[in-house]
């Protein structure tokens, strides 16, 4: 029996140091498998209405997708290079308000002399080294999302092929049960795909829409930020809300007070009003559980991480309460006597 125990072990930490190491190519599979299900979802659709083959269903949502992509970029990006321009050239005004602001409290510290005395000039100098680090990143992230669309396409051309695959690594008298949680995971997931993006949409338009009546400046790159950012429950709509409350600041304290409040009602009927109905159905994710996944994948993996935190924990919420809670908790039963 010990012999047994530490050969266990043994394997048990060579799989968890082995699953550390091919972190991100998990990472860039699992993206891969949420936009497979992103795709997946419009081709069920067309096919049932069309009556044709998966290939031919998805290259109609391809050719539509990046038709809709050029149109959205051929409309909207002279204006967003615009506004991005113009979000930079009101940067130098925006931190000498910010500046005379801070200087009406008395007791906060003067942080140009902290910067100075603290010799932080010193510490920027291998600036250049860092941007190249950069560089090197974005190249990195632009070849994992190259390699994740197409392990997605592939996905998605066959999905019971890959589905097979898993099912055969189960054991034998699991595998009915195995078919039913990937179909429920890819049900959630899909759910909670559709329900997100329809909530970022109308966040989006809603926010551009109402900053547009009040006269601020960068209205549509401030509600694309917001929309974006609707993906990133609980930290996501607070941090989208930093740049449009920015710009109003510049304007006027009245005008940053309209902005605030606009943003908190967009924010709470997203939050208390869309998204559960949305959402309702597919799946009910406690907010404590959504902050502290986003928190523990960030820290892990950075800003992939908190991208693809609640994807993941749609899909392991799935996973939890069939496999874990159905089909062990729920049949365990205790010896009574003791």
């Amino acid at each position: 029996m010990n012999a047994r125990f530490l050969l266990g072990a043994l394997a048990l930490t060579i799989l968890v140091l082995l699953v550390w190491e091919l972190r991100w190519v998990l990472l860039v599979l699992f993206g891969a498998v949420v936009l497979a299900v992103a795709l997946d979802v419009p081709i069920m659709r067309l096919r049932s209405l069309l009556r044709i083959n998966r290939p031919a269903a998805l290259a109609v949502v391809l050719v539509v997708l990046l038709l809709g992509i050029w149109g959205l970029i051929t409309l909207l990006l002279p204006e967003l290079i615009e506004q991005v321009q113009q979000l930079l050239a009101l940067m130098p005004a925006l931190a000498r308000r910010l500046a005379t602001f801070a200087a009406r409290i008395p007791w906060l510290p003067n942080l140009e002399q902290q910067l100075i005395q603290s010799n932080y000039w010193e510490r920027l100098q291998p600036l250049g080294g860092q941007l190249l680090g950069v560089a090197g990143g974005a190249a990195s992230s632009t070849i994992q999302l190259l390699l994740m669309a197409l392990l997605a396409v592939l996905m998605v051309l066959d999905p019971r092929s890959h589905t097979r695959l898993l099912v055969a690594m189960t054991p034998a008298f699991y595998r009915p049960r195995m078919r039913v949680m990937l179909e429920n995971c890819r049900e959630a997931l899909g759910g909670w795909l559709a329900g997100m993006t329809l909530s970022a949409l109308v966040v989006f338009l809603s926010t551009w829409a109402g900053l547009a009546l009040l006269g601020l400046p960068l209205a549509l790159l401030s509600g694309l930020i917001c929309g974006l950012l609707t993906f990133v429950p609980t930290v996501g709509p607070t941090a989208a809300s930093l740049v449009p409350l920015a710009v109003a600041l510049l304007v006027s304290p009245a005008k940053m007070l309209q902005v605030l409040l606009l943003r908190l009602f967009v924010q709470n009927a997203e939050a208390f009003l869309l998204t559960p109905l949305l959402l309702n159905r597919a799946v009910n994710l406690l907010p404590t559980v959504a902050l502290m996944s986003q928190l523990c994948l960030g820290a892990l993996l950075g800003l992939p991480g908190v991208l693809l935190a609640l994807p993941l924990v749609v899909v392991l919420q799935v996973i939890c309460e069939q496999l874990l809670v159905q089909d062990i908790m729920d049949r365990w039963h205790g010896d009574a006597a003791s």
